[in-house]
């Protein structure tokens, strides 16, 4: 019997950060079926939905049989990398150092791109869009698997991580049913804030449970790290858009996904893999010195971490992200 209560904000960040995969999968999706045709480009959303649901199946359960303390470290430590890029990142587009990413001009990038790529016969399946929809949904879909088994993390989390997951699918499909063209008007970058910010703050809550450290009142303390993450994000976005340079022209963050085509399967997934914890080295190498500095220091002690240690590492985890953001606004 699950505590639904206490499940609410793994359900909600899985079913935030999920939204903003599947918006992204939906736009090249539609961008196929438009030019390419409807029936090979569903198939190959398809395909790659029920790859990833076997994913899930099978890598969920498999953490129950991992010691829960290990789980918690290290699948904490990658949520906080993962987390910690995509907030930087949103503090970034926020300042004005990013450009904001736009659904639309995607859309019709992807549309022209495919254009180009000839057409298919009718009666055959067009390998194109099958392809294209089947990697775009993936490699998304990646994603979401990583983010639904960080979060159930904890063991009595994995079903409401699925169900957020599931339910953000489901939106975006009726969406995307509805509308037939990309969701354009989504708050799409708002959104990735905030999911940035939830996912640092389950990124924190598991390190720390993986090291020994004693939070205040357990699970309770996840609405504090979340609002402390997203207080010092605030701030951030301030402190960096002073720092820019206004003579410093935006770069596009319109990544044209469809042209990894010309690379293997496998060079595509370990660079998409790599991608999704790594932004810049900087932040990735302090990230993983701040754990390495606390683990190290717990295994030398024979009694749990002090409760205040908690406020510690956090703001440990919160400076390294400040300097990152303030380097990349600076550079």
């Amino acid at each position: 019997m699950f505590d639904w209560t206490a499940a609410a904000p793994s359900m909600l960040a899985s079913f935030m950060a999920s939204m903003v995969e599947f918006v992204e999968a939906l736009t090249i999706v539609l961008a196929v079926g438009v030019v390419r045709g409807w029936r090979s480009a569903l198939l190959g959303a398809a395909a790659a939905l029920a790859l990833l649901v076997a994913l899930v199946a099978v890598l969920g359960p498999a953490l129950t049989r991992i010691p829960l303390q290990a789980v918690q470290l290290v699948v904490g430590t990658l949520l906080l990398l993962f987390g910690l890029r995509w907030l930087r990142k949103a503090v970034l587009r926020a300042a004005g150092v990013l450009a904001l990413h736009d659904e639309a001009r995607a859309f019709a990038e992807h549309t022209a791109l495919l254009r180009r790529q000839g057409t298919a016969a009718a009666s055959a399946i067009d390998t194109v869009a099958f392809g294209a929809s089947f990697k775009i949904v993936m490699l998304e879909g990646i994603e979401v698997v990583f983010i639904v088994i960080a979060i159930g993390a904890g063991g009595t989390t994995l079903v409401p991580a699925c169900i957020g997951a599931a339910l953000a699918l489901l939106a975006v499909v009726i969406l995307g049913l509805w509308l037939h063209r990309p969701l354009a008007k989504m708050p799409e970058n708002t959104l990735k804030f905030g999911v940035g910010v939830l996912l640092s703050a389950f990124g924190c809550f598991w390190v720390g449970e993986g090291i020994g450290i004693e939070w205040p009142g357990q699970d309770a303390v996840l609405p504090a790290l979340v609002a402390a993450f997203l207080a010092v994000a605030l701030a951030l976005v301030a402190v960096c858009r002073r720092m820019r340079s206004p003579a410093r022209g935006q770069t596009s963050s319109v990544t044209p996904k469809l042209t990894a085509t010309t690379k293997s399967a496998l060079a595509t997934v370990s660079a998409e893999l790599l991608g999704l914890f790594i932004d810049d080295g900087w932040l990735a190498l302090g990230v993983l010195l701040w754990v390495a500095l606390y683990w190290s220091a717990e295994t030398r002690t024979s009694v749990p971490a002090a409760t205040s240690t908690g406020a510690l590492f956090t703001a440990g985890l919160v400076v390294v992200l400040c300097i990152s953001a303030m380097r990349r606004a600076r550079a």
